[in-house]
């Protein structure tokens, strides 16, 4: 676009709202130069790391888990996108849902920050300074599964064995898989940690499953019926893969090696039973259990 039309472009568009283009590019003449560090706020990034001990391997262990709720947010961006419409195409479909096969790829591969990153003294030294905070208390990764698939999705075998006839929805964030990290089915007692997250998001998580009825990316992917493309099923198949057992499975290697390689087993800072939470076996999330047969499922 050659100058000309440049100039007439930017009084079509502030025109257009009813203001001065005159203004917009006197203000041009004004403006500081972007730079990268300003536009992506390296210094504000860099400044929030707040370790509460002296050893050195906590900051790793601060920057990891922050970057993992960034790329928890990635995937957000894309689930977010495709909820929001009405119904979105095949094509659409298939371009975000693989956007967030990348993106949890990355979860998945980068365990081994975690796992070979840290002195294992150090680490179970550190950590105790934690309690009750957990990896658990990650709002971002219910919310996804909210916006992923019907909370009933959410609720293992030993959950729906509890349900009453007609369950409400209070009933099933009752009964959903990851309370069981947090409540002692028998006595009722909740942990700290449990209490803690339900005060904070328990409302939040309720008002977007209620928002969520018909619109889940499970529930769009169903209403396309014989539309649904091999690549597209092959997408959400491998998302349902690698977000619900290949990344369950990796914490969990990761936790063995810090909590259990020396026969310890010591217990996880939120209290849960992690051995027994953090197995695909016991979780048993399915995003999409109409694209898997029985003997898969």
């Amino acid at each position: 676009m050659n100058r000309e039309d440049l100039l007439k472009a930017i009084e079509d568009k502030y025109g257009a709202i009813g203001e001065d283009p005159n203004t917009y590019l006197e203000g041009l003449l004004h403006a500081n130069l972007i730079t990268y560090w300003d536009y992506v706020e390296v210094d504000t990034l860099l400044s929030l790391q707040k370790p509460r001990t002296t050893f050195a391997d906590e900051e790793i262990f601060i920057i990891y888990h922050q970057v993992t709720e960034l790329v928890l947010k990635l995937i957000m961006h894309e689930v977010k996108q495709i909820t929001g419409e009405a119904n979105p195409s095949v094509e659409v479909l298939t371009n975000k849902v693989n956007r967030i096969n990348r993106y949890t790829t990355l979860l998945v591969n980068s365990f081994s920050i975690m796992r070979d990153g840290m002195s294992y003294d150090d680490y179970n030294l550190f950590r105790k300074t934690l309690t009750p905070a957990s990896g658990f208390q990650s709002a971002q990764f219910r919310f996804i599964e909210l916006r992923c698939t019907r909370v009933q999705n959410l609720i293992n075998a030993s959950g729906k064995a509890r349900l009453p006839e007609n369950p409400t929805l209070d009933d099933y964030f009752e009964n959903i898989y990851w309370k069981d990290a947090g409540l002692d089915r028998k006595t009722g007692k909740k942990t700290l940690t449990l209490k803690m997250f339900e005060d904070k998001y328990e409302k939040d998580f309720k008002a977007l499953a209620i928002e969520m009825e018909g619109n889940t990316l499970e529930e769009k992917i169903n209403a396309l019926g014989d539309e649904v493309t091999p690549e597209l099923k092959d997408a959400i198949r491998q998302l349902d893969v690698f977000y619900n057992i290949e990344w369950p499975m990796t914490h969990l290697r990761t936790a063995r090696h810090y909590l259990n390689s020396k026969g310890e087993n010591q217990a996880a800072t939120g209290g849960s039973e992690w051995q027994k939470y953090l197995h695909p076996m016991y979780q048993q999330r399915k995003f999409f259990p109409s694209v898997w047969s029985a003997e898969e499922l």
